[in-house]
């Protein structure tokens, strides 16, 4: 207990509760107990506004500049804060690119349960929709902030290519089985089998040194993975409605 407690801790015993002000975290009772001060619910907020207006920040520069082009100072004049705030909410770059990165997976993960809980759309309408809101959130990537992470911060290229292998099969092991459910994915082909191809594909086709190589951004190279995995899974039925959505 800090000197400010104990010299208030008498007075709260003999005169009910006592809630202490400045820097203290704590409101103590007559009993002599302590218990965190809740924020206020307009705290709150407002310190989810701050941390968002961050991530927002540092994801354009992210995304667009890559790791190294990028520091905490920066960020903070951008934003018009203090670094002590900025360092409130995160512990520094890493933390927050650690994050974007898990952000990003999870917002795919839920784009993919949406589509796929509408039961008002067939197989090729979910699967139309998950491509349009991944390309859409991957659109702002450019491949040489990849190749600058790989180079400047390896532990977070790894982090990536971690979440990368646990989310890909999570939404495409989830579509396949849709798909399957529905008719118009082949059931002759292990599923497990179709997953882990497309995982090794797609992991080998974002690296860095494969976008260089093509000269390709990861928004022009996922529709064509797309398509080269499911048009090999559909059934007849299953390309005829594909095809209505995704002409050639």
């Amino acid at each position: 207990m800090d000197a400010l407690a104990a010299a208030t801790l008498t007075s709260a015993r003999a005169c009910g509760s006592v809630t202490l002000t400045g820097n203290s975290k704590y409101e103590y009772s007559f009993l002599g107990t302590m218990r965190p001060i809740l924020k206020p619910a307009s705290l709150a907020g407002e310190s989810a506004a701050i941390h968002g207006r961050i991530l927002a920040q540092a994801r354009a520069h992210f995304f667009g500049r890559g790791y190294a082009s990028w520091t905490m100072d920066e960020l903070a004049n951008e934003l018009g804060m203090s670094k002590k705030t900025l360092y409130v909410h995160f512990s520094g770059k890493d933390a927050i690119v650690a994050h974007l990165i898990e952000t990003l997976a999870a917002e795919l993960r839920k784009d993919a349960d949406n589509l796929l809980a509408d039961r008002g759309l067939n197989f090729a309408e979910k699967l139309r929709g998950f491509v349009e809101s991944m390309l859409e959130r991957v659109a702002p990537i450019d491949p040489r902030a990849l190749r600058d992470l790989q180079r400047f911060a390896p532990h977070l290229f790894q982090r990536l290519e971690d979440v990368r292998e646990k989310t890909i099969p999570y939404i495409f092991g989830r579509f396949v089985e849709e798909g399957q459910l529905s008719g118009v994915v082949r059931t002759n082909l292990p599923a497990n089998v179709a997953i882990a191809f497309f995982l090794h594909a797609m992991q080998g086709l974002m690296h860095p040194s494969s976008l260089e190589r093509l000269r390709l951004a990861p928004r022009e190279i996922i529709p064509v993975a797309i398509d080269l995995f499911f048009g090999g899974l559909l059934t007849p039925t299953g390309r005829k409605q594909y095809e209505k959505l995704f002409p050639r």
